[in-house]
């Protein structure tokens, strides 16, 4: 092995950390021993702590210490890189040598930073000259030295100021052409100067930020780097985290109603809670980057970078104030979004249904909405998804429905069980899905009920975002032939079973030390094939604005590959679809229709877009850049914008609950409105009447 490098501060800074308090090495070594002691008995497929899981660990580890490149230099690489190798003998040793130098090495380029940030944003930036940023850390290299990263974080706050100048002169320029006095009108230099200090107070507070984080926040950063070697659902949660995550999964969403997630540095919003506040703005869609949160009109705060408990205590907030999110768009658009907080309806998240009339078609299709696969653990007498979904399946019967549409798009899962019970509603009896762990043979679970609750044809949606529970039960009416699966050309592709373990208390009885969650367990369809990575393939693939980008699963860092066992036996469904005839219709009727011609042409935009990540310093080009962005953004912005028609009728057993509260009057009119606006959801009634036809 080469010897170690180490420069005089980096090795000061060192030895100042390794002098750390004998019980907080104890505790840190109980934890390290805790954690992995669980993995290797507990993980579906640990692997070996050998100098390839050093190496996957160390890679990893360095990509989200400094994810955008903006602090270490080629030289601390260096200095970290024998320990590539080192890791594994690390945790077998219970050694953190490791960690303390690289947090030492931030530590000091965090200080550099600080010495010379405030001095490059307190003269005017020249927007006349022609150079550019580029705003993708991946195609970027660590700066040589501390001259180069002084000169990208030059570019860097000269971008951010020139964001908000072009901003400022755009809502000038509105209220110009608008004659709104409301509006001040500043000269040139007041803006840049504006700019400046607004830019140098997020900077400052984000440093300040960064200053709080403590021991144990950097100790579970690192252990989660180490955990999601094996895969990317498995992590280490201290316990402050471990109820954080106990609240998202009851479904006691407060604040803005969105769920998020962090990738990659940035806060992604992995899924919008209907009826919720941000539901109802409906600018906020899943995918979202939330950049800066401000609290009303105050200066907005950056989150990139931020942990993801401390974004979400900012966008939280009491009900009826405002909170307004900077959002990157996939597109690489960025907007401000306002939102009224309010309490999540929690009513809004449970499955519900209406009546689908089509003009100019015979018949009434019953629509059923599951949000999610949700159950109360705690409570045997808690709201349960299938039960729920009976309950909509029988009211549909009563109503006299021709078929039903059950949409499963941006349902992330859930109760495994209930994904068994519904699936078990459309099936008379037989094997819904295997699932294996890393002994023995694979559990199969059945649908033992031969009661049919629902035997008239079926429609399947889903999208990128149907993962876990929504994928078995997808899977499930296809491989019966059940029903005709249609959305996105794959669902999300996760296809394993998490367990929280509870670790032991610390060296005193009082030290709670967190919990982990490993994955335990693979999903397998009944046909043999797994759902992890690859997802399901939908029988009828609609035309997506996201389908030219990689997203669900196999985004994620080292995620368990896709693996085959035997199939189990089953029978097809009695009645056949003439699956050929439907996806041969639908195709000729997606090839006319402009709407998603639209669709196909934004799809290949954002995808360019979002590969074209070097941005013009230069004032006027830039000016120039995002004009043509918003007029070529123009074209697209009708789609899902207008009636497709469709007719939504609410069932008559919910009219009465409707009209006794208001609240529930003004949620049902906005769902009922963004319904008649889906036009995937036109394409699945499309569908159902072409297998109406087909019946005949």
């Amino acid at each position: 092995m080469k010897p170690l490098r180490w420069s005089l501060p980096v090795v000061f800074l060192w030895l100042l950390c390794s002098f750390i308090p004998g019980d907080v090495k104890i505790k840190d070594e109980q934890l390290m021993r805790m954690v992995f002691e669980n993995v290797n008995i507990n993980h579906f497929k640990p692997v070996p702590i050998d100098n390839d899981f050093s190496k996957k660990a160390y890679s990893l580890y360095l990509k989200r210490l400094d994810l955008n490149k903006r602090f270490l230099l080629r030289e601390d690489i260096q200095t970290m890189e024998p320990y590539a190798v080192r890791i594994d003998d690390e945790i077998t040793k219970g050694s953190f040598e490791f960690f303390e130098l690289s947090n030492g090495i931030l530590e000091n380029r965090l200080k550099d930073v600080k010495g010379f940030y405030k001095d490059l944003l307190s003269k005017p930036f020249d927007f006349t000259s022609n150079e550019n940023y580029q705003t993708d850390p991946d195609k970027k290299d660590f700066a040589k030295d501390l001259a180069a990263l002084k000169e990208d974080w030059r570019k860097m706050l000269k971008y951010d100021v020139l964001t908000r100048i072009e901003e400022q002169l755009s809502i000038q320029e509105k209220a110009e052409k608008d004659k709104d006095t409301s509006v001040v009108i500043k000269t040139m230099a007041q803006i840049e100067k504006d700019g400046r200090e607004k830019v140098q107070k997020r900077y400052d507070d984000w440093f300040k930020r960064m200053e709080q984080d403590d021991r144990d926040d950097r100790m579970a950063f690192y252990i989660n780097c180490l955990l999601n070697v094996y895969d990317p659902h498995s992590g280490y949660f201290p316990p402050k985290d471990k109820e954080n995550f106990d609240i998202q999964m009851s479904g006691q969403l407060e604040g803005i109603g969105a769920t998020l997630q962090e990738k990659d540095g940035y806060i992604k919003v992995a899924q919008i809670v209907t009826g919720s506040p941000s539901w109802k703005q409906g600018q906020l869609k899943e995918g979202d980057l939330i950049l800066k949160v401000a609290q009303g009109n105050a200066e907005p705060v950056d989150i990139v970078d931020m942990r993801l408990d401390n974004a979400v205590k900012l966008i939280r907030g009491k009900k009826g104030t405002e909170v307004k999110l900077t959002v990157k768009k996939p597109d690489n658009s960025i907007v401000i979004i306002s939102i009224i907080r309010d309490i999540v309806i929690i009513e809004d998240t449970f499955a519900k249904s209406v009546i689908l009339d089509v003009p100019g078609e015979k018949g009434k299709i019953g629509y059923i909405y599951l949000p999610t696969f949700y159950a109360d653990f705690n409570n045997m007498n808690g709201r349960r998804a299938s039960t729920d979904v009976r309950k909509e399946i029988e009211k549909l019967k009563k109503e006299n429905i021709d078929g039903i549409i059950f949409d499963l798009r941006n349902d992330g899962g859930g109760s495994l069980l209930d994904a068994v019970d519904i699936a078990g509603m459309f099936i008379t009896k037989g094997p819904v899905v295997q699932v294996k762990g890393r002994y023995g043979a694979p559990y199969i679970y059945d649908d033992k009920d031969a009661t049919l609750d629902y035997d008239g044809p079926l429609v399947v949606m889903v999208n990128s975002y149907s993962a876990s529970a929504s994928e078995i039960f997808a899977a499930a009416m296809q491989d019966y032939g059940r029903g005709v699966v249609v959305g996105s050309p794959s669902t999300y592709g996760k296809g394993t079973v998490q367990r929280f373990f509870e670790l032991e208390k610390g060296q005193n009885a009082t030290q709670d030390l967190g919990s982990i969650k490993l994955t335990i367990q693979k999903f397998y369809r009944i046909n043999g094939g797994s759902t992890q990575l690859k997802g399901v393939t939908p029988d009828i693939i609609l035309p997506d604005v996201y389908s030219e980008v990689d997203r669900g699963e196999q985004e994620s860092d080292y995620p368990m590959q896709w693996s085959h066992i035997d199939p189990v036996g089953y029978s097809k469904w009695d009645h056949p679809l003439p699956l050929a005839d439907i996806v041969k219709a639908t195709d000729q009727r997606i090839s006319k229709d402009l709407t998603f011609t639209l669709v196909n042409e934004n799809a290949k935009r954002y995808k360019r877009m979002k590969d074209d990540s070097q941005v013009s310093l230069n004032l006027e080009k830039y000016r120039a850049e995002q004009k043509k962005n918003k007029e070529e953004a123009k074209r697209y912005e009708k789609i899902g914008k207008d009636s497709t028609g469709i007719v939504i009728t609410p069932l008559q057993l919910d009219v009465e609950r409707i009209k006794q509260d208001s609240s529930a009057q003004a949620r049902t009119t906005a769902w009922h409105k963004n319904l008649r606006k889906d036009i995937y959801l036109y394409q699945a009634a499309q569908i159902m009447q072409d297998i109406e036809r087909k019946k005949k």
